[in-house]
């Protein structure tokens, strides 16, 4: 008996090494892949990198040394295993407009967009969820139908539109929150001096020092985007919320526990719940890599110094080493992402664990 139980513990053992194996495989070609995609549309757009580094001035003499330095003559095989090898240990290049590695003004970009994006993603979630289990249990309702119209409108409505008027409404007449950039100017000054920079998070940075007066102005700044991107988000979630929790509403079991006399909130958020969870997860995930790098026009709007508006600066002035880098960090959050929620599938169904 012993014999058996050590023969199907260490079954259980090579399974999950091995699905840990194809798994890491898998991001490893996904990664390689992006590489590949990124490395050559760099490579086919109209933008000569010597010209952007030099000037279209420059000698034939010059070119030339700017072509061997940067090693654009060599083959193109020979150039993209120079390319990946280098991502692989961190060096995206060198960025033409500012001279400074991409990688360190990733980093310093990055954290703002991270911030805002989490945000926005915690506010439709903790909306957009409710409000299609809402719209799903009581269907053609007026609650139904008010659910339908926010998102449609949500859907409908441009992003750029919607930023202009919040900050018109709620900036410049009623002055509840605060205006463009991430802190009032004198707070900005002293953000270098005042305040330790754990994550680059202001929010939590500031918390962390104890600066709650640098906090709320911070909270003062990001509340507006915040609730933009989120308003979009939940519009897009509580849509998908009560397509699946209606899905599920109308299986034999939901029926069945009814007939059983479950209280109907029992078997709305524990049955049926649990079961569009499994879908609603990549819902979500992919809501929340959408906000990390679709929120060019809010970061544009509200003078946001986030990824999405230093990628569009940068493709602007033909700086490619920002674009590619910049391209390179969005799609390693899509497979990041993509593999969480693999994960937390297995959590929430345990069907997907055998």
């Amino acid at each position: 008996m012993e014999q058996t139980d050590d023969i199907g513990g260490n079954g259980r053992i090579w399974s999950l090494l091995r699905e840990f194996g194809e798994a890491v495989a898998t991001l490893l070609v996904t990664f390689i892949g992006l590489l590949a995609v990124t490395f050559i549309i760099s490579r086919v757009v109209p933008i000569d990198p010597v010209t952007a580094l030099i000037g279209e001035r420059a000698t034939a003499q010059q070119i030339a040394t700017a072509r061997a330095e940067l090693h654009l003559d060599d083959p193109m095989i020979v150039q993209f295993g120079r390319y990946v090898w280098g991502v692989l240990h961190g060096d995206f290049g060198t960025s033409i407009k500012t001279g400074r590695p991409v990688i360190e003004e990733i980093a310093r970009f990055f954290p703002a967009t991270l911030e805002l994006s989490t945000l926005a993603t915690i506010l439709g979630v903790l909306i957009g969820v409710p409000a299609g289990v809402l719209a799903a249990t009581k269907p053609g309702s007026i609650a139904d139908q008010f659910v339908r119209l926010v998102g449609l409108m949500g859907y409908s409505m441009p992003v750029f539109w919607l930023g202009l008027i919040g900050l018109l409404v709620f900036y410049g007449t009623l002055g509840w929150v605060g205006g463009p950039g991430r802190l009032d100017a004198g707070y900005d000054m002293m953000m270098d001096f005042d305040v330790t920079q754990y994550t680059g998070m202001i929010l939590l940075d500031t918390a962390l020092n104890g600066r709650w007066d640098m906090f709320a102005n911070a909270l003062s700044h990001i509340i507006l985007p915040a609730g933009l991107l989120g308003y979009l988000s939940m519009a897009y979630i509580s849509r998908m919320t009560r397509s699946f929790m209606m899905n599920e509403l109308g299986q034999e079991y939901i029926t069945t526990a009814r007939v059983k006399g479950m209280p109907e909130r029992r078997v709305v958020w524990v049955h049926a719940m649990k079961n569009a969870l499994v879908p609603l997860i990549t819902v979500i995930a992919l809501s929340y890599a959408f906000l990390l790098e679709g929120a060019v026009l809010t970061e544009t709007i509200f003078s946001w110094p986030g990824l999405g508006r230093y990628i569009t600066d940068a493709l602007l002035v033909a700086d490619m080493p920002a674009v590619m880098g910049g391209t390179i960090v969005v799609g390693a959050v899509y497979i990041g992402l993509n593999l969480v929620s693999d994960l937390l599938y297995k959590l929430a169904d345990p069907r997907a664990r055998t």
